[in-house]
């Protein structure tokens, strides 16, 4: 199973967002996020792929709901968190981002679903956020277990 990893990070009712420059997702807005890689962490990955995608350091605040969707692949389980930036420096790699810009939130929900990426997960993910559906970050034990 693919795990998706990324966060939610909202600032005077703006949510930083990236544009992606992908093939298949080329020009839709979407939360940074990504693949979290063996034997990373999840909340690790979150907290890199926001810095990989965006140039900005992030804090982790709390989580979003777990999503499990079903892709032509198969499953993937997604985790976003709420984050704070400790460090705002935007700068991205073009090759994967065209832009990146803090959104208003209204103006999120008024996108369509050519202009937001996996449409119905953002739309879920904001609306989990506005509904104060955020856990805390203990509900990962982040802990080095042996098997």
């Amino acid at each position: 199973m693919v795990v998706i990893s990324g966060c939610l990070i909202v600032r005077d009712n703006k949510v930083l967002m990236v544009k992606e420059a992908k093939k298949k997702c080329y020009g839709q807005w979407n939360f940074p996020a990504g693949h979290v890689d063996e034997p990373e962490k999840i909340r690790d990955a979150a907290i890199r792929e926001v810095f990989e995608e965006t140039g900005c350091k992030v804090k982790l605040t709390g989580v979003l709901p777990i999503l499990c969707v079903n892709v032509e692949k198969g499953e993937r389980l997604m985790v976003k968190f709420t984050a704070d930036v400790i460090e705002e420096n935007i700068v991205f790699d073009t090759e994967e981002i065209l832009d990146v810009q803090w959104i208003e939130i209204e103006d999120i929900k008024k996108m369509s679903q050519d202009e937001l990426r996996a449409f119905d997960i953002n739309m879920k993910c904001l609306k989990d956020f506005e509904d104060g559906k955020i856990y805390p970050l203990e509900v990962f034990d982040n802990g080095n277990y042996q098997v």
